[in-house]
């Protein structure tokens, strides 16, 4: 069955950086595009970044573009966010998501930015 379980938050302070990482199980992972949604406290799940499987390319929200960074490693079935100059609006669970034939989540992680 499809796993997504996601790694890498926490703690960080204005400025400050993260990585994020999903480890991915029970699908073909190079021949599927991968997504980071988050969840801040009161609000509604929104995109962040997806990357394809097709030469990699990628999209950004446009609230992270320029700071936030996704990539994959194949050969590991983990994908990746890297998370820099993060604000305290960035404060929110991350999830990762593949959609096959319907929408798969992880549990996700909670990354707090504050002083």
């Amino acid at each position: 069955q499809v796993q997504l379980v996601e790694s890498g938050g926490g703690l960080v302070q204005p400025g400050g950086s993260l990585r994020l990482s999903c480890a991915a199980s029970g699908f073909t992972f190079s021949s599927n595009a991968m997504t980071w949604y988050r969840q801040a406290p009161g609000k509604e799940r929104e995109f962040v970044a997806r990357i394809s499987s097709v030469r990699d390319s990628t999209n950004y929200a446009g609230s992270v573009k320029g700071r936030f960074t996704i990539s994959r490693d194949n050969t590991k079935k983990t994908v990746y966010l890297q998370m820099n100059s993060l604000k305290p609006e960035d404060t929110a669970v991350y999830y990762c998501n593949v959609f096959i034939w319907r929408d798969y989540w992880g549990e996700g992680t909670l990354v707090t930015v504050s002083s």
